[in-house]
């Protein structure tokens, strides 16, 4: 087969357990994988765990398992979703795999062997949250990654490094002139980080301080840095280097990614690849983030929403189609439970599940389930039928440009139509005047539209476009995929097996399809409607019930969180009393950066006694206004019966010291 389309997502880092984010990428690599199989396409589909770092160390640590204990268990869980989510990949991969840690150490000895890496010894800040040291511009004015607000750790050692800077103009040069990063403002994004030398990348984690990793091939006491290891998979999941039809997926390599890791896909890997003489990947997508009030989803947020727990109570196609719908690829979209119930009514139920319920029942009712043959086509007909074609041509347009939400749009105004199409030619009124011939023909029309509607929308809602085409007798009943294929890569441990392909796109315009005489079966309502009120009481007498729940038992917190906790010792420079605020005094604290934090001691304390006072704050929590002043922090104290007393080092410290 000549066409090939390679789609990725990228491997997930099983710090955390697969959450709306996750799931948005890794249907939207479903959904263009089913589209492109229909059109003749010969595709790999790649997805799994990215399992190796100092965060797996620890979480791992945590929770009293050895790594490869905690990796098995959250890389069986993500597979488990995607398997409920009836996400069809051709192969999941992890980075722990023998096959993976191979071509790691094949690709590192190969750019060792070709003097891309050298040791030197480097101090810096390192964010465990980035797993990498950080660039001054990386940290924000209180000295914290702009990424995970955590302050980083200064650290010196010896490790080896790949000089990115050697090679920034080329990949300026390039991406300037190849619109690979989609959309076109990402690539503006990296072409502005290429403005500046590229500093040096850290490729290793010596022992000591993390074994967790794939082992340098040239160097034992070394493991490889995460980001180095996660990228090849890429490479590893379609044969690289020993399977010779490799070359054939990446030549038609497309990766799907959030925009928080843009710089490894756009800068690293690239420079990779050219070192490598492998060609650059075709197209990098790039997607924005679901907000939950404007947040981004996060565990450390602890907004996260389950896309397995919506699937059970909504449906998985009903849950696709909503992330589909409304998000525009590239930008950021609010995720709410309204908007996906409103979804679920207005668009699935109302537009789509009614057009093919009331259809159904007719034929059965008044045909005894039986398509009756064709009458004349009056212009009413024609004019339909053109809708119809015209709204899948744009879908068929704008979908593989990413633009699902256009795409859907496009093709529901054409189900809208065929309902005023059905209303308009009113086929009740007809069969009471006894026109069967009339009322056939508009049957025939919306049938064959139905058909065609099921067989575009497979990519987004297979569950329901399975049944309908067993409803309309167009696929043999024993077939649950109509799209998998052969794959041609021997090396692939998961081999789809061979099944006839009964529909194509080619059918999508196929207006004698299914044929006349065809027997068609009932099917229930593919999309029950949601009463919004109730569900939302329900839900909120849930959550309360959970509270109340937690509130019995004891809370908890891990290492992980306790290690977020910014405490730090602050000399007080100034203090006084909060006008209006008979609680409140005002400190100016040196930290060692002098910022300003309000607290309610003032019942037991004088501004001056405070002066020159050294005592202890949290210095990441987040900035909360207090009587129209802002607080940048918050001071320790401990409260009983007898009054509180402020928490104080027992000896003298530097301003700005660590505590924990």
């Amino acid at each position: 087969m000549d066409k090939r389309f390679y789609i990725t997502t990228p491997i997930y880092y099983v710090n955390s357990l697969p959450h709306l984010g996750h799931a948005y990428t890794t249907i939207v690599a479903d959904a263009l994988a089913r589209f492109y199989r229909l059109q003749g396409y010969e595709v790999f589909f790649l997805t799994g765990t990215d399992e190796h770092g100092d965060k797996i160390a620890k979480a791992a640590e945590a929770q009293g398992k050895t790594p490869k204990e905690f990796v098995d268990e959250v890389a069986n869980i993500f597979k488990e979703t995607w398997d409920k989510l009836g996400i069809n990949y051709s192969y999941f991969i992890r980075t722990t795999s023998d096959k993976h840690k191979r071509v790691v150490q094949h690709v590192l000895q190969t750019l060792f062997d070709k003097g891309e890496f050298y040791l030197d010894e480097y101090e810096g800040n390192y964010c465990y949250g980035c797993e990498r040291f950080l660039t001054p511009k990386e940290l924000d004015e209180k000295g914290l990654c702009k990424d995970h607000k955590a302050p980083p750790v200064y650290l010196k050692e010896k490790n080896y490094f790949f000089n990115l800077e050697k090679y920034r103009g080329w990949l300026k040069d390039y991406l300037t002139k190849n619109e690979v990063i989609y959309p076109s403002f990402y690539r503006e994004e990296v072409l502005n980080l290429l403005e500046e030398p590229l500093p040096p990348l850290c490729i290793s984690r010596p022992k000591t301080r993390l074994s967790w990793g794939t082992e340098l091939p040239f160097d034992k006491d070394y493991v490889t840095y995460v980001w180095f290891d996660a990228l090849l998979n890429y490479l590893t999941g379609i044969g690289y280097p020993d399977d010779p039809s490799w070359q054939d997926y990446w030549a038609n390599s497309h990766h799907l990614i959030a925009k928080d890791i843009l710089r490894p896909h756009a800068i690293y890997f690239p420079i990779m690849l050219k070192t490598l003489e492998i060609p650059m990947y075709k197209k990098l997508f790039v997607h924005g983030y679901w907000l939950m009030g404007s947040l981004k989803m996060s565990k450390s947020l602890g907004n996260i929403v389950s896309p397995l727990e919506l699937s059970q109570t909504f449906g998985v196609d009903q849950v696709r189609y909503y992330l589909l719908r409304d998000m525009a690829f590239g930008y950021d979209a609010e995720f709410s439970l309204s908007n996906l119930i409103n979804r679920i009514n207005a668009d699935l139920a109302n537009d789509y599940g009614n057009l093919v319920n009331r259809t159904l029942s007719f034929l059965e009712r008044n045909f005894d389930g039986t398509i009756p043959p064709w009458g004349e086509l009056t212009p009413e007909d024609r004019e339909f039928r053109e809708k119809v074609e015209r709204g899948i041509i744009r879908y068929l347009e704008e979908f593989p440009r990413l633009n699902f939400h256009t795409a859907l749009e496009e093709l529901w105004q054409a189900i809208r139509f065929a309902n005023v199409y059905i209303d308009r030619e009113a086929p009740w009124t007809r069969v009471k005047e006894g026109n069967y011939q009339r009322v056939g023909t508009v049957l025939r029309n919306i049938i064959s539209a139905i058909k065609s509607f099921a067989l575009a929308l497979y990519p987004v809602l297979p569950n329901s476009s399975l049944t309908l085409f067993s409803a309309l007798s167009v696929l043999p009943s024993s077939l649950s995929d109509i799209t998998r294929t052969d794959l041609v890569i021997p090396s692939s441990p998961y081999v789809i097996p061979s099944e006839a392909m009964n529909l194509s796109f080619k059918d999508l315009f196929n207006w004698d399809l299914p044929a006349s005489g065809t027997k068609i079966k009932r099917c229930g309502p593919l999309f029950p409607r949601v009463d919004e009120e109730k569900f939302l009481k329900e839900e909120q007498r849930v959550e309360a019930k959970k509270e109340a729940e937690v509130k019995e038992e004891p809370q908890y917190i891990t290492i992980e969180e306790f290690r977020r906790i910014d405490l730090r010792v602050a000399k007080v420079l100034f203090a006084e009393k909060v006008a209006g605020a008979d609680r409140l005094l005002r400190l100016e604290v040196s930290c060692p950066e002098k910022r300003q934090v309000v607290a309610g001691i003032a019942e037991y304390y004088e501004p001056q006694e405070l002066i020159g006072k050294e005592i202890i704050i949290v210095a990441n929590l987040k900035p909360a206004k207090i009587k129209g002043l802002v607080s940048e922090g918050m001071l320790l104290a401990a409260k009983d019966a007898n009054g509180l007393a402020i928490i104080i080092p027992e000896r003298e410290k530097e301003p700005g010291a660590k505590v924990g």
